[in-house]
């Protein structure tokens, strides 16, 4: 299990509004374990603090807004781009203006002011969502189409269309976030020129220019119109007749704008509040379409105390049958567990598989065999046992034993053939000998149990 990661110090980067054209600073600054990403309007009375999460999503024209108690944020999502795939799972956010910076029109600089101050390692591990089926939503008006599949870490496949022959279909790929900061962080986000004035009668990028943004010329208009337009950025005149890309600085990359709305993806999907394992197809993607998806997986998230842990059974357990032997002095026919397949600080994941030549089986019942409660109860002791002992010097000589048992829910049947797979959190510090910890038991996606139990960790004589 990775841990998560903060910033190792503060940092402050400075410049103008894309919307609102306001000189910004604004401040990231080391957080907490399990604060999640914040953002503080420091120009308001009180300070508010709003939330980076899908649901205060307010609006999605030209960027990602956050509102909360009449209180906004936007173009938030190439700061979070840069938190997200940089790994930084804890942030406050300190912004004296409505939005955060366009600064060049990508998370570049984000990423560069974090790799300066570098991350720092926390104590608490990251809580990954982990897809187990495919997850959709779509936008029938705009043909826009987000698909979330199972994979074994966070990838995008993005495809783009648009009426313009210079960026009829692109694609974009991102196979690993480790490729963020060479190959996405630097693409810019783009705009077309039959665009600019409706955006400006919006109300909208009055602090837009060649600078922080590709500009895409690519239906003729008159020269005075053009003229007009770039009065209106503050930027030389262009020669009405020469369409192409308009910018001060020349395109990096062929696909550079399917490139940033694959950035733009990341960002909002860092809303989510969990990284995520799982594979993103984007078709035509957009703030509205990317929240709502973000919206989705933090439903399903909602719908779960806690996530049924993933088992590949071809991983290398991280406990085997003889180093749990080691550990615990059960022995057949009351050993519970076959092996321990993922272990932190306050968790443990483990497993039993069921078998028709189990004990119990034979009493219980003849004619149709179902695992007693109280044993799916005992196993998860067991494992609880497992975490504990695994974290105190010479566990041989120490047993564990239940003090109390609460809120115990069987909801489902355990029966030969089913795998049971256990996870543990601990509830509370280990205090005096004594932890306090919440188990529950899945076959596959299925809860079929919970309990919370505390036990008491005595030396033996």
């Amino acid at each position: 299990m990775s841990k998560q990661h903060t910033l190792k110090d503060s940092f402050t980067l400075q410049g103008k509004g894309l919307h609102t054209g306001l000189p910004i600073t604004i401040t990231f600054n080391p957080a907490p374990d399990n604060f999640g990403y914040k953002i503080k309007r420091i120009d308001l009375e009180g300070e508010p603090v709003i939330e980076a999460i899908a649901e205060n999503v307010g609006n999605t024209q030209r960027g990602t807004v956050l509102i909360k108690d009449n209180v906004q944020v936007s173009t938030i999502e190439h700061g979070m781009a840069a938190l997200y795939a940089m790994r930084v799972d804890n942030c406050l956010i300190e912004v004296n203006a409505p939005e955060f910076p366009i600064l060049d029109g990508s998370s570049a600089q984000y990423v560069d002011a974090i790799n300066k101050v570098g991350i720092q390692e926390q104590a608490e591990d990251r809580d990954y969502f982990i897809v187990r089926h495919k997850m959709e939503v779509t936008d029938e008006e705009t043909g826009s189409k987000l698909t979330l599949l199972p994979d074994d870490r966070f990838c995008i496949n993005s495809f783009i269309e648009f009426e313009s022959k210079y960026i009829p279909n692109q694609s974009a790929t991102l196979e690993h976030l480790a490729d963020f900061e060479k190959n996405i962080a630097n693409c810019r986000t783009f705009v077309f020129v039959r665009e600019i004035q409706k955006l400006r009668d919006a109300g909208l990028i009055k602090g837009g220019d060649l600078d922080n943004a590709i500009v895409i010329y690519e239906r003729q208009i008159s020269q005075p119109e053009l003229d007009s337009l770039a009065d209106l950025l503050g930027v030389p005149h262009k020669d009405a007749t020469e369409l192409g890309y308009l910018n001060n600085k020349q395109i990096l990359y062929p696909n550079e704008p399917a490139r940033h709305k694959l950035l733009d993806i990341i960002g909002d999907m860092a809303l989510i509040g969990k990284p995520i394992k799982g594979r993103i197809i984007a078709t035509r993607p957009g703030h509205k379409i990317n929240n709502k998806l973000a919206r989705l997986v933090r439903k399903q998230i909602k719908m779960s105390e806690v996530q049924p842990p993933f088992y590949d059974p071809n991983k290398e357990a991280v406990f085997d049958i003889n180093k749990i032997k080691e550990l615990l002095p059960h022995r057949y026919p009351f050993l519970m567990v076959d092996k321990i397949i993922e272990i932190g600080q306050k968790h443990i994941v483990g497993i039993k598989n069921l078998s028709v030549n189990e004990l119990f089986f034979q009493g219980h019942f003849p004619q149709e065999p179902v695992m007693p409660g109280v044993l799916q109860i005992e196993a998860m002791a067991q494992i609880g046992g497992l975490l504990v002992l695994s974290q105190v010097e010479e566990p041989e000589r120490y047993s564990t034993y239940f003090l109390k048992i609460d809120n115990v829910k069987f909801r489902n049947k355990a029966v030969p053939g089913d795998t049971l797979i256990f996870r543990l959190n601990m509830m509370s510090e280990i205090r005096r000998g004594i932890a306090n910890m919440k188990g529950y038991a899945f076959i596959g996606d299925k809860l079929v149990s919970e309990a919370e139990f505390t036990a008491q960790i005595v030396k033996n004589k």
